[in-house]
């Protein structure tokens, strides 16, 4: 019994694989199996160090999603930006980073940055300063979101709702691979990186190849740096498995990817990612 139900699951999986990929247009990731996006919280100092010259020795782009207040914003910001005319992306992870103190597992939530003790008027004003900051920066308009904490609500009211027209799209927590028409721009999914081995990682990229998805990473600390992390030698076998499949994968920055997502979904933005 146990055996039949296996070979069942096993052929429900291939079914669902098969289902995705017939549904889904050749072109939609460039005319590639398949979207992989490297995102990167916190403006953190290994960012800088370990992240962005991997990916720079790759001819990779990604996403940092910076905290506007953050010291290594400020004490490095000539770096941020030469990282964003390389093409990287530097994305809004709001200015203060606040998050949801009356959850569960949230001692380290501060009251000053309390999202729960916020209006839903400040967290967007705090949103768009940081959009200011980071266009003062970089010189652009486009861009993507990250929710701090993933967190998507103030009092029962989801803040990003006024912050629509403001980004292309925002990134949250919950894992998972979608098509084109599947993602919700308001939420994309990711998954978060702790202490995965490269195996690991490179098995999800397999899954969304085989499933023509698109895969958003999610990473803090990249060899250190954060209580969250991948090592050096996990995060260096994804990208070279990437950079031997490159033919076959699509890897951008989120902004491009959303812009992507958004043609195919058949809406417009008056940004565009590439300026």
């Amino acid at each position: 019994m146990l055996k039949q139900l296996i070979v069942a699951s096993v052929t429900l999986m291939a079914t669902s694989v098969a289902s995705l990929a017939q549904s889904q247009p050749a072109t939609t990731w460039n005319n590639k199996q398949c979207a992989v996006v490297l995102t990167y919280d916190d403006a953190i100092d290994v960012d800088l160090d370990n992240a962005v010259p991997a990916l720079d020795s790759m001819k990779f782009r990604g996403t940092f999603y910076l905290i506007g207040s953050s010291p290594v914003v400020a004490k490095r910001l000539p770096e941020w930006r030469r990282a964003a005319q390389r093409g990287h992306e530097l994305g809004n992870h709001a200015l203060m980073h606040p998050c949801d103190g009356s959850l569960p597992g949230r001692s380290f939530v501060t009251p000053d940055n309390d999202l729960s003790k916020y209006t839903v008027s400040r967290a967007v004003s705090e949103i768009r300063a940081n959009n200011v900051l980071l266009n003062a920066i970089d010189g652009k308009t486009a861009r993507t979101f990250a929710y701090p904490c993933g967190d998507l609500q103030i009092g029962g009211v989801k803040f990003y709702d006024q912050l629509k027209n403001d980004f292309v799209g925002a990134r949250g927590v919950t894992g998972g691979l979608q098509t084109a028409a599947e993602v919700d721009l308001t939420n994309i999914d990711s998954y978060m990186i702790n202490g995965q081995t490269g195996e690991q990682l490179i098995d999800l990229v397999k899954k969304a190849q085989q499933s023509h998805t698109l895969l958003v990473f999610l990473f803090h600390g990249v060899g250190g740096g954060h209580g969250l992390n991948v090592d050096l030698k996990a995060h260096r076998q994804l990208l070279r498995y990437l950079k031997a499949h490159e033919k076959d994968i699509w890897v951008a920055p989120m902004v491009e990817v959303a812009e992507k997502i958004r043609a195919v979904q058949g809406g417009s933005h008056p940004g565009k990612a590439k300026e």
